[in-house]
């Protein structure tokens, strides 16, 4: 599910970056007020790091969660080497986007609501996968955290909840005033 959310955010950024090239002038939908607003960051030097639209990254990297998804769903097993790849790259995808959103926030100064759905599915793609793996001994041999990891597997949520509570206190902080303009 978080590949589906992920790659749906980053195929809308996809969009309206090429929205934005015809038509430079003319607002995008997602561009509600100063604060919330796509074009201001699509339109910044870090939203193409690698000289082409970061959202070209997410709309590949998101089809291999996907990919992974439909072969389990299919019976398909995977080496050792595959999970501890697959979580090395959900490991960068996050490190990734949370240097995006300090960009997003600290440096450009408006939010996007695609970029927002983007780290909403890659935080608990990387939090409960890697949980995942250690509880399945993938990431270690070690037996007590493997134990420890499948007891807490049932409330892996918690920690992308706290990823999530720790951004929008970051939001709410650096932009006080945002939840009035939104609700007013």
């Amino acid at each position: 599910m978080a590949g589906l959310i992920g790659f749906f955010g980053s195929f809308k950024l996809v969009v309206e970056k090429y929205e934005l090239l015809e038509h430079p002038n003319q607002a995008l939908g997602c561009d509600i007020n100063p604060f919330v607003s796509c074009s201001t960051v699509i339109d910044s030097t870090v939203s193409h790091l690698f000289g082409f639209p970061n959202p070209i990254i997410g709309v590949a990297g998101f089809m291999i969660p996907i990919t992974i998804g439909a072969a389990m769903l299919a019976g398909a097993t995977f080496s050792r080497w595959f999970w501890n790849a697959a979580n090395v790259g959900f490991f960068l995808a996050w490190a990734f986007i949370t240097f995006l959103f300090t960009q997003t926030v600290f440096v450009i100064g408006a939010l996007c609501p695609w970029c927002m759905l983007v780290w909403s599915a890659t935080i608990p793609l990387f939090w409960i996968f890697t949980v995942w793996n250690l509880a399945n001994g993938r990431l270690t041999k070690n037996q007590r955290v493997r134990t420890a990891m499948r007891a807490f597997l049932p409330f892996s949520w918690v920690i992308p909840l706290v990823n999530y509570a720790v951004i929008a206190i970051i939001i709410i902080t650096h932009f006080p005033t945002l939840l009035t303009v939104l609700f007013s």
